[in-house]
């Protein structure tokens, strides 16, 4: 096993920007407010030879009842990042200084972990013997400074609690290879349940309240020796609805997590109709090309004329979408989400599939056959063949003559029919056309004498007819 570092603290004293500079990267979100990093991100940190995995949390908070409320949640999952810790750097903020929250945290954490590092965040430009000497009183041992945003100590803070760490004998690195499957939709739809559904675990936070998730977490997990990464996303709503800073961030992460995913799970509320912002969303996921499921939720509890209803209504407005597969779930109580694995592996597998391009030019002679395009002037578009662009989405680049003529409908003709013939499921063809240049457009072509004299002698001839 790999080790594992979690790093805790009060709310908005800079944990997330110390894990993005450990791992090198911007995955985790930042913002100067308390309380944005919500649900755990995991990412992979190194130092020498030694590689180690980094758990950033939500800020801890003392609870002043007993009431479950989202910062009692956000402590819970930090609670639960520390117990699979191998070590834990508590970050407190030097400037702020000793607080009763940090001696109320001091006497929760000390007896958690043995390994309990205590790190004094946003020391840069201080006197860093006068920061550190009033937490000296925490007895969590020596006090060590950094400036995270700055990367001042970061290296020497990582250095020291590895060396009290001994090494694993052999480290085990999840995959983050595996099939990348984003879940989107609107908030409170129940992403996070599905995930933690799917994972079989209450990885994410949760929450009976609109905008709980934040940020875009990635988790690559194994199942039945099958690598998969789960990117959860926060709930996107109107762009007119959407005012606060975080909020816009977090719709730029899910936007990313899209572009990431290489299949796109489209979570619906099925007690609510399908709205212009689902319809929206849907579009992005068209557009980006992704392989699509689209997940109704909340489907138990609902009567059967209700649930047909609702399927008349999907058929009606998803038209638009029709390569994507319509599935019905509840995420809560679990109800065909064990189906929706076995739907993800057939759209892998439809995705990894080979085509040569003999085969698709067969085909393609073949639909111009069976419906030939258009006339445009009064001449045939020639379609004469094709082969394959890429994968993820599949494309397939069809050469002919005047093709920059052909129109959308005979693009979708070609699209839906090639998707049924290879009979791939819930992933989208997409069709480029390439035209060759005409070597001898510009060109005058100039006659010699002898063909001066057969045209005079023709025409010649055309008028003595009339």
């Amino acid at each position: 096993m790999s080790t594992i570092i979690a790093i805790v603290g009060r709310p908005n004293v800079g944990k997330s920007t110390l894990f993005n500079r450990i791992t090198h990267s911007r995955n985790a979100l930042v913002a100067d407010r308390p309380g944005v990093t919500r649900d755990r991100q995991y990412g992979y940190g190194h130092h020498g030879d030694r590689t180690f995995v980094l758990i950033d949390t939500g800020g801890l908070e003392q609870q002043v009842n007993k009431e479950m409320n989202i910062s009692a949640r956000v402590s819970e999952q930090s609670m639960r990042a520390i117990e699979e810790a191998d070590a834990v750097l508590w970050m407190v903020d030097g400037r702020s200084g000793l607080t009763t929250a940090d001696e109320v945290l001091a006497e929760q954490l000390r007896p958690l972990s043995s390994n309990l590092f205590l790190v004094v965040n946003k020391t840069e430009g201080l006197d860093i013997a006068v920061v550190c000497s009033e937490f000296h009183s925490l007895g969590v041992g020596q006090p060590l400074a950094i400036s995270a945003g700055r990367g001042d100590g970061v290296d020497a803070l990582v250095g020291e609690v590895l060396e009290q760490l001994p090494a694993p004998e052999s480290e085990t690195i999840l995959q983050e290879d595996g099939l990348r499957v984003g879940i989107i939709g609107r908030p409170n739809v129940g992403k996070s349940t599905l995930v933690n559904r799917m994972l079989g675990e209450d990885r994410m936070l949760t929450f009976d309240q609109p905008g709980t998730t934040r940020d875009s977490v990635a988790v690559p997990f194994e199942r039945r020796d099958k690598h998969y990464v789960l990117i959860d996303t926060a709930g996107v709503r109107r762009r007119a609805r959407i005012t606060d800073v975080v909020e816009k961030y977090s719709v730029i992460k899910t936007l990313k997590a899209v572009d990431m995913a290489q299949i796109v799970v489209m979570v619906i509320d099925a007690h609510d109709v399908v709205s212009d912002q689902d319809l929206n969303l849907l579009g992005i996921a068209v557009d980006s090309g992704k392989s699509l499921i689209v997940a109704v939720n909340k489907w138990d509890g609902i009567d059967d004329d209700q649930k047909n209803i609702i399927r008349s209504q999907l058929d009606r407005k998803l038209d638009f979408v029709d390569y994507a597969c319509v599935h019905f779930i509840s995420a809560l109580h679990g109800t065909g989400v064990g189906n929706l694995f076995d739907l993800i592996d057939k759209i892998g597998k439809s995705q990894a599939s080979q085509l040569k391009s003999s085969m698709v030019t067969e085909l393609l002679h073949a639909l111009v056959e069976a419906h030939p395009p258009p006339l445009v002037r009064g001449r045939r578009i020639k379609l004469r063949y094709a082969h394959i662009g890429g994968h993820n989405p599949l494309r397939i680049i069809v050469h002919g003559n005047q093709t920059e003529h052909v129109p959308n409908n005979y693009r979708r003709y070609l699209s839906n029919k090639i998707r049924q013939r290879l009979k791939l499921i819930g992933t989208p063809v997409m069709i480029e056309f390439k035209h060759g240049d005409n070597p001898f457009k510009g060109r005058v072509n100039v006659l010699n004498k002898r063909q001066i004299e057969k045209r005079r002698r023709l025409m010649k001839h055309v008028k003595s007819k009339k």
